[in-house]
């Protein structure tokens, strides 16, 4: 049988602090927690902002495409003989007319082979009334029994034969005259020398490009529009054309071309447009915008530039009677310099002036 023990005084002494501490520490917990504020509510400031009337005007729904600006003709000229370049009369950027000779080629090998020619077509123009005339002198006689029937014909062959010389060698010489023309290059159209040799001397071959000739009076801007768009053009109609990177623009533009087949890269329309240029305003091989009708004059509403945002599509807000902020989509006719031109399923009675980020669909605000 084991001895029972009796805890020692220290011991018991101990766990009474530990629990005493313990119920201190709980009583303290509950005490703060119950002297805590509760949460403040938001206090995040109502935006305030400004409404501006709009105006109602008439304008055309139009679409705004893009393309390339090309001369109305561009070739690459050369000769159509091969010789060597006897001289160049244009200059880079020079206008020239058309048929006006812009280089030459040495013509001394020419002019020898139309001298040749020349002789030829003599000597069968010769031969060839000699020829006629024993064949009529022996028609004659054989009229009177002088010379046979045998005779006869073969007088009238040998004159057929030198009628037939003499229409080669004419033939010959017209060839040669023909080559002697191509020595001297002529514009094909009136235009500008955008491209020629810079020097004289040196061997060229039939058909090598050595000038490039545009002409740049009429411009034409080649784009394409959605399918929808194609019922809405007409060929014929003003378009409003613009540079792109420059301060070139005109109202009247003309479409010239709708193709009747869509690009198959794209599926959209080629479409081209003739562009006065005689002034020279606009630049070839640039690019431009052109604005084009879509229809016939409808209500739309002239608005403030700074009223439309563009992020995630044009759009402007209206403030509704209970005070929030909502979105309208619009599309934008025209852009001006301080207004744009738009047009909304609704009609815009006021719109946000200046909207900020903190400005959304549904956003309780306070105008000013």
């Amino acid at each position: 049988m084991k001895p029972t023990r009796t805890p020692s005084v220290a011991r018991v002494l101990a766990a009474t602090g530990v629990l005493a501490a313990s119920l201190w520490l709980s009583a303290c917990e509950k005490a703060d927690a119950a002297a805590a504020p509760a949460p403040a509510a938001s206090t995040a400031p109502v935006p305030v902002v400004k409404l501006i009337e709009s105006r109602t005007t008439q304008a055309t729904p139009s679409e705004e495409v893009t393309g390339s600006l090309y001369p109305a003709q561009a070739l690459q000229v050369g000769f159509e003989v091969g010789g060597r370049l006897e001289s160049v009369l244009v200059k880079k950027g020079q206008l020239v007319k058309k048929g006006q000779v812009i280089a030459t080629l040495n013509p001394e090998i020419s002019d020898a082979q139309v001298a040749q020619a020349e002789a030829a077509v003599a000597a069968a123009e010769a031969g060839a009334a000699m020829a006629e005339d024993v064949a009529g002198r022996n028609a004659k006689l054989q009229e009177q029994g002088g010379v046979s029937d045998l005779q006869n014909r073969t007088a009238a062959t040998t004159s057929q034969q030198a009628k037939a010389q003499l229409l080669a060698a004419q033939a010959q010489l017209a060839q040669a005259r023909a080559a002697r023309r191509r020595h001297e290059l002529k514009a094909p159209f009136a235009g500008t020398v955008i491209d020629a040799p810079d020097q004289t001397g040196a061997t060229v071959a039939p058909g090598v490009p050595l000038f490039t000739l545009e002409a740049l009076d009429t411009l034409i801007l080649k784009t394409t529009v959605a399918q929808s768009a194609r019922a809405n053009l007409k060929p014929g109609s003003k378009v409003r054309v613009e540079a792109i990177g420059g301060s070139s623009s005109t109202d009247a533009a003309v479409v010239s071309v709708i193709l009747p087949s869509a690009d198959p890269a794209t599926r959209r329309i080629p479409v081209e447009i003739a562009v006065p240029n005689s002034e020279g305003r606009f630049v070839a091989h640039t690019l431009a915008r052109a604005v084009l009708s879509m229809g016939e004059q409808q209500d739309m509403q002239v608005l403030p530039s700074s009223a439309l945002s563009s992020a995630n599509g044009d759009h402007v807000f209206v403030v509704a009677p209970s005070g929030q902020a909502h979105r309208v989509d619009v599309q934008v006719i025209e852009r001006r310099a301080q207004e744009v031109v738009v047009k909304a399923a609704t009609a815009l009675n006021k719109v946000i002036d200046y909207p900020t980020a903190g400005v959304q669909d549904g956003t309780q605000v306070s105008v000013k």
